[in-house]
């Protein structure tokens, strides 16, 4: 009886195994579900970066920008800062002013002022005289998307390195070929006869306009302004457009809180010390008291503000 039973189960058994065989294969060949649609993307839209090397501002209608061409730091040992003085009054400066107390940075900026039909060009930074750390003012003109060929009038301060260096190409050629070179009478001679120059007085020559002191150079724009003390024809540049004015002041001073809040302390690179402290302390209190913008071209690029006064002393705050 029981074997007849089983016997009649197995066909029943077979066709219930056979459903779940062809279930379990059916589940096994399905094909996968639909993947989600991704998430829409967010397309962001950045500014292009800001040219590293070159400070595009304005003096009244004229364009104008302060153009990196290197640097240097010197240490704080008092052999050029702070002569006479001592390493601690010197770093206690620093210290007071947030900067690092065992030595002192220095930028070159020249200057460049987009006039009507002039390009005009303040100093021409080192050129090959410092090494490496100097030298980028082509770089940084071609950054601003300037010919050197464009450039119609220099303007020296000074006949030193840092400031003429760049008046010639790595061929020793004019860098600036079509450009006068506007130097005041006293600091033309004083180059002229200058053996380390030679080669250099040579090239330039023909282009040297030399000027007196405060000449009108470019009429109602460039009045060259004298500054006693560094050099023997040390000149600095007043820049006007309508109401508005910026006193390139050259090497009257070198560093934006030795020079200024101490302008009576003595800096080995000025020729004639005592004149050169005795200008210095002049054009900062008469900036000081009168707002004067200005640009200085070893100062924190790019080398533009004001001296204020704050306390019992002056200082320089940048733009």
């Amino acid at each position: 009886m029981l074997r007849s039973s089983n016997a009649r189960l197995l066909p029943f058994i077979a066709i219930v195994a056979a459903s779940a065989l062809a279930a379990c294969s059916k589940t096994a060949e399905a094909p996968p579900p639909p993947a989600a649609e991704p998430a829409p993307t967010t397309v962001v839209e950045t500014a292009p970066p800001k040219p590293a090397n070159v400070y595009a501002f304005t003096i009244g209608e004229l364009s104008a920008m302060a153009l990196r061409d290197g640097g240097m730091e010197l240490p704080n040992d008092n052999k050029v800062f702070g002569v006479g003085r001592t390493p601690e009054e010197v770093a206690a400066l620093l210290g007071a002013a947030g900067q690092p107390a065992d030595k002192l940075a220095l930028t070159i900026e020249p200057l460049l002022v987009k006039a009507k039909d002039k390009v005009l060009l303040f100093d021409t930074g080192a050129g090959t005289n410092f090494g490496s750390g100097s030298g980028h003012l082509p770089g940084s003109l071609a950054e601003a998307g300037i010919d050197p060929a464009s450039v119609t009038d220099i303007f020296i301060s000074h006949s030193h390195g840092d400031h003429v260096g760049g008046l010639l190409n790595a061929q020793g050629a004019l860098a600036f070929p079509n450009a006068a070179i506007h130097m005041s009478k006293a600091e033309w001679k004083d180059m002229s006869i200058n053996e380390q120059y030679a080669a250099v007085n040579t090239v330039i020559k023909p282009k040297v306009v030399a000027f007196a002191p405060g000449a009108e150079l470019v009429p109602g724009v460039v009045k060259a302004v004298d500054i006693k003390g560094h050099t023997p024809g040390h000149s600095g540049y007043l820049i006007t457009s309508g109401a508005d004015s910026l006193l390139y002041v050259g090497d009257s001073m070198h560093h934006f809180v030795v020079s200024v809040q101490k302008p009576d302390w003595t800096i080995a690179f000025d020729r004639d010390a005592p004149t050169a402290q005795k200008s210095r302390a002049e054009l900062i209190a008469a900036s000081a008291a009168s707002g004067q913008r200005v640009y200085a071209v070893h100062f924190p690029f790019p080398g533009i503000g004001k001296f204020e006064k704050q306390g019992e002393g002056i200082v320089w705050v940048g733009e």
